[in-house]
């Protein structure tokens, strides 16, 4: 990432000079920058879509997902975004002159919907340039994975392209397997533009902990061996244009073994060539300017200033809240003796709580989540009054993928319904997941969490499609399985509501081992212990989160951040209503107001409030 001084990132954009041309995605056109406009809807609106349009055109991949790279933005659909330090210097700019066009709106006479837009933009985009006035990293422009690292286990096209041109990239005719060619052509360009930023990372001295590089170069390895032979992204091609004329798969194979292969075997060198000078260091207060760093990664991950230290004592007394309500449903199950984390871990080793072995389990995990979405799926009319379709697919995460990967993750599909969302699972082991664990997770991942949320905020102007905020994602998918509960689902499986409240203590103790590790020193055997003494949680899927929260530094801590204050101003709401409060239409006003900051979720409970009072 090219260094930029506060100065330069937070002050209006000065200099027209134009950066050094991008390989692979063509510039947007930032809006000029302006003095202050007084706005309506229909202004506001416009210039909302034009920031938009100037993010996908750097992010054409975000088109694809969302379903509208067609029409005039279909040249979207053959093209990648620029992962090198050019493409990087590029959206900082682009940023800055749209943050300057956005930031001279009058608001005054705008709608309480529209204003609320145009603070999302304001957020995002300042958080995001604070971020790139750091040496390094990763900045995600109102997104959820801020990192130091480029490539690392669980960061790096060599992981995001494949998934993407799987499951996102779609094709029906001749255009859309060019357009699919044309991306698999520019991938080597991808992988080389983030090689260079690794090299210039190592001669800042940024070197990830040596533990998360010998993770990295299984992977990437293993994604090496793949390309070598044309492996699975050959096979994505030919499945895909299989009944549409043309020699797809002879072409793919030739970019793949001769483009792509070299360029994944340079990124292993490069590992290789850090990996005498890196330590077991776990946290960033072990890395140049890792301080600064990890206050603004919490910053961006919560939206919030809470300190360190503040979040880590927030960590603790939530866990002992929840200890406190784990041990009275142990006790009723027979588990009396030793510490709850102690009683959770015996719990697991129970047989009848366990999927079987091998595709047999896998097969049975798949079965189960499917239950258990029909049985939510029947109660969300109690809980919401504007019913958003649930578009939803369960996927097994790509093998290369599982080592390096959390339990499951999901997100909604397309605009337009024709890409479903997706509850990614993890089946690398059975061992990983417990029937009484997976029902809080698919209400997490799935409905109604991640799913279900992102389809309401798709309904919203483009941008409020393309910004979202950590906190308010991953609190929303914890408030999401507390719904869950408050509406029975575990009435008659109180196994499944123990499964539940260690969900939320395992964010708790996020909390506590995030900051532990990046602002207190722990080691990462410190950050394993610490989980499953106290919360029971298995060694295997720990070992994995430890290594996701040093290579993304905060944002573990969005979880329970978000999702206290959601609950927060739910109480809020039914103490100024009292009898006029309604869960459902509560719900409606923090899913219906899209993905926003903190600040900015109160503001759309009080314009709730307000209205109802009306």
């Amino acid at each position: 990432m090219p260094t930029l001084s506060r100065r330069e990132t937070l002050a209006a954009l000065t200099s027209t000079a134009a950066l050094a041309g991008c390989t692979v995605t063509p510039p947007a056109r930032p809006l000029a920058a302006v003095g202050p406009l007084k706005a309506d809807d229909s202004a506001a609106s416009a210039r909302l879509d034009a920031v938009a349009d100037n993010l996908l055109k750097l992010q054409p991949e975000t088109a694809t997902s969302l379903g509208v790279d067609k029409a005039e933005r279909a040249g979207l659909r053959s093209l990648l975004g620029d992962r090198s330090a050019a493409g990087q210097r590029r959206l900082a700019e682009v940023l800055r002159a749209d943050l300057d066009s956005i930031t001279a709106l009058d608001t005054s006479a705008l709608s309480h919907s529209t204003r609320t837009s145009v603070e999302v933009v304001r957020s995002a985009y300042r958080t995001a340039l604070e971020g790139f006035a750091l040496p390094y990293g990763d900045v995600a422009v109102g997104g959820w994975r801020n990192t130091p690292y480029v490539v690392i286990q669980n960061v790096g096209a060599y992981l995001d392209i494949p998934r993407f041109l799987d499951s996102e990239h779609q094709v029906k005719d001749a255009s859309d397997a060019e357009a699919l060619m044309s991306r698999l052509a520019q991938y080597p360009a991808v992988l080389a533009g983030e090689l260079g930023r690794m090299q210039d990372a190592r001669a800042k001295g940024l070197v990830p902990p040596a533990f998360l590089i010998d993770k990295a170069l299984t992977q990437l390895n293993q994604s090496l061996a793949g390309a070598r032979s044309g492996g699975s992204l050959v096979e994505v091609i030919k499945l895909k244009t299989n009944d549409i004329p043309g020699d797809w798969e002879a072409r793919a194979r030739s970019i793949v073994t001769t483009q792509v292969a070299p360029a994944l075997a340079r990124q292993v060198a490069e590992l290789q060539a850090q990996r005498p000078l890196a330590t077991n260091a776990a946290g960033m207060w072990a890395r140049p300017g890792g301080t600064d760093y990890y206050r603004w990664a919490l910053k961006a991950s919560t939206t919030t200033s809470m300190s360190p230290d503040e979040v880590h004592q927030l960590g603790l007394d939530t866990l002992r809240t929840l200890q406190g309500r784990m041990d009275p449903i142990l006790r009723q199950l027979g588990y009396s003796q030793g510490s709850v984390g102690a009683r959770m871990k015996s719990l697991a080793g129970d047989p009848k709580y366990q999927f079987g072995e091998g595709d047999k389990g896998r097969a049975e995990i798949m079965a189960f989540i499917q239950e258990r979405l029909g049985i939510i799926r029947a109660e969300l009319p109690r809980a919401f009054r504007t019913l958003t379709r649930g578009n939803l697919e369960v996927k097994r995460l790509p093998p290369e993928e599982e080592p390096g990967a959390p339990g499951a993750y999901g997100g909604p599909g397309s605009i337009d319904g024709t890409i479903p969302g997706k509850f990614w699972i993890n089946l690398r082991t059975t061992d990983l997941h417990s029937k009484y664990s997976l029902p809080d997770l698919t209400h997490h991942e799935a409905i109604p969490g991640h799913v279900w949320q992102g389809e309401y905020a798709q309904k919203l102007p483009l941008i409020r499609s393309i910004l979202a905020f950590n906190a308010y994602s991953e609190g929303w998918a914890l408030y999401a399985e507390q719904l869950a509960d408050e509406l029975g689902v575990y009435d008659d499986f109180v196994v499944g509501r123990l499964g539940y409240l260690q969900s939320i203590a395992f964010r708790a103790v996020r909390l506590v081992v995030d900051t532990g590790l990046h602002h207190k020193r722990w080691t990462r055997e410190q950050a394993v212990r610490f989980f499953v003494e106290e919360n029971g949680s298995n060694p295997l899927e720990v070992a994995s989160e430890v290594d996701r929260y040093c290579s993304w530094p905060g944002q573990a801590c969005g979880y329970e951040v978000g999702h206290q204050e959601i609950v927060r101003q739910r109480a809020k709401a039914q103490t100024e209503l009292g009898s006029r409060y309604d869960l459902r239409d509560f719900n409606d006003a923090v899913v219906l107001g899209g993905n926003v900051p903190m600040d900015v979720l109160a503001l759309n409970v009080d314009d709730y409030v307000r209205r109802t009072r009306a």
